[in-house]
């Protein structure tokens, strides 16, 4: 036993002495070691400097570590840009480059320090104040937003709000929050040479690429192209049933009618920038915000990640987050709005039987959906096409049973995961911890109740023309979030007649709304764009 005591011993000593080829310096990299802890992390005052951008350590004589000296104007001689820029930034020496980069709030000025990084792909990406709620240190936000992804798990695992999705997002956004651990850290690229677009803004060629974390590429895979909520979209269409809304189309006006909340949200979005000013949403333009925000309101996650992706992916973690926190709490939401706007007399209407439909209605419909969607509103089709692709499969029969049954379950579990961890990595303090996450958030709720209540109010209205009466119950299941608001929809319609069973019927309105969601972020994306 000693003689293993004793040779362990000599080993650790000789690999000491002989790693980095200086005991000395391991000896001074364990030292370091508790500057790097999560503890330390959680004590920072600043957002780290690839953020923000600022690069500001000097040496003892007061000459810049980060960046190269600050240029001099005397003599009028001729500045070369490449003298003054490298991996960190740059200093702008001329009104081009003054007029680029103050296209936004920021006014930049000649002789002015440009910090940031450059990407892996040799593209500079600007850095950016970084202001967290009430102004709490950058370190004590992440702190702060740890319990906040845990009680998101807490509420998908014991309570049952969204397992499925909130459990990642959750997870996502404790591990985004685990200082100093990197999992969200871009491609950086540096070392390389250095030259100017001619609109003044510097790119980078041949330099060595050091790795982004791992949910930085979940992101930019799925989230940044757009294939995450495509390949969602398929499973949801494997697994959705259109037969109820072909028996009986006119309830696609239920569905349509639910989408006011999202116009709801888009005009409160623009009131908010209005009132607050243009920088409210973080530097992101108050349209393309407006029309992220919007999609809340018709309860479709998938949607919602898909057109923040493209107009203001910076507010994606909040959109996401309500989007799906108020599809997850509607048995919690809708009751209480559906009992309020409804008299007792019309919630035990009872509607006769769904007629049977025919196998070749619900093949053909899905492909009469798309090209109908080709014609009028092509920027909608990446959406509806995935839709329709996983319901044709699912109606298609057992010739390909095997992709409807690959759609429906592998595909979009493991999509879900790798989607819910995406989006959690935008719950970073730096991201969520700001006045425009709870603008956000109360806008999607209010957008979420106004679509409810307007799906309702519409039943409403087609009884009075109608001489089939709609129970208005199944009118707040035109919000996308399927299944549940359709079950919401029988539930409350049990809770008054234990007989009176309108799940098929409440089935009608609810994948009309996803249809309309996806259409209308279609519309909003064209407008934007």
């Amino acid at each position: 036993m000693k003689r293993m005591f004793l040779a362990l011993l000599v080993a650790l000593g000789c690999a000491v002495a002989h790693a980095d080829g200086d005991w000395k310096t391991t000896l001074a990299k364990v030292k370091t070691l508790a500057g790097e802890t999560g503890i330390s992390g959680f004590m920072r005052s600043d957002a780290p400097d690839y953020i923000t951008g600022k690069f500001e350590r000097k040496d003892a004589e007061g000459k810049w570590l980060d960046r190269p000296a600050a240029p001099s104007f005397d003599g009028g001689r001729y500045i070369s840009r490449e003298a003054y820029a490298n991996d960190n930034g740059f200093w702008v020496i001329d009104r081009t480059q003054a007029r680029t980069l103050s296209a936004g709030a920021h006014e930049t000025k000649i002789g002015e320090w440009v910090g940031g990084y450059f990407d892996g792909l040799g593209n500079f990406v600007r850095g950016h104040e970084v202001k967290t709620l009430f102004g709490m240190p950058y370190g004590v936000g992440q702190l702060i937003m740890i319990p906040l992804c845990l009680i998101m798990m807490y509420l998908a695992i014991v309570k049952g709000f969204e397992p499925l999705l909130l459990l990642p997002i959750g997870f996502g956004g404790l591990l985004a929050n685990c200082p100093l651990a990197g999992v969200t850290t871009p491609e950086m690229m540096t070392g390389g040479a250095i030259s100017f677009l001619q609109s003044g803004i510097p790119v980078m060629t041949g330099g060595q690429v050091s790795p982004g974390g791992f949910l930085y590429y979940f992101f930019h895979f799925g989230i940044d192209t757009g294939v995450f909520p495509i390949m969602i979209f398929m499973g949801v269409g494997a697994m959705t049933d259109f037969g109820p809304l072909i028996a009986n189309p006119k309830m696609s006006l239920l569905g349509g009618a639910a989408q006011f909340g999202i116009f709801f949200a888009l005009f409160g979005a623009l009131g908010l920038a209005a009132f607050f000013g243009a920088d409210f949403f973080g530097g992101v333009d108050p349209i393309k915000a407006a029309a992220s925000i919007g999609i809340i309101g018709g309860a479709d996650g998938p949607t919602a990640i898909w057109l923040t992706s493209k107009l203001a992916p910076d507010l994606l973690g909040a959109i996401a987050v309500a989007a799906y926190s108020y599809m997850a709490l509607v048995p919690i939401i809708q009751p209480p709005i559906m009992n309020a706007l409804t008299t007792k007399k019309e919630r035990l209407i009872k509607m006769p039987p769904l007629r049977e439909v025919k196998k070749i209605e619900k093949i053909c419909f899905p492909l009469v959906v798309l090209l109908l969607c080709a014609v009028l509103l092509p920027s909608a089709v990446p959406l509806i096409g995935a839709l329709m692709l996983g319901n044709l499969a699912k109606e298609a029969g057992p010739s390909v049973a095997r992709i409807s049954d690959t759609m429906s379950n592998a595909l979009i579990n493991i999509v879900t995961i790798m989607l819910g961890l995406s989006v959690g990595s935008k719950l970073a303090c730096e991201k969520f911890l700001s006045g425009t996450t709870l603008g956000i958030l109360a806008l999607g709720l209010c957008a979420f109740c106004v679509g409810t209540a307007a799906g309702v109010l519409m039943a409403k209205l087609m009884n009075v023309f109608s001489k089939e009466k709609v129970n208005p119950l199944i009118g707040s299941a035109g919000v996308s979030a399927v299944p549940m608001a359709a079950r919401v929809s029988n539930k409350v319609s049990l809770q008054n007649d234990p007989t009176n069973f309108v799940l098929m019927q409440a089935m009608g309105p609810n994948v009309s709304g996803v249809i309309g969601s996806a259409v209308v972020a279609g519309v909003l994306y064209k407008l934007c764009m």
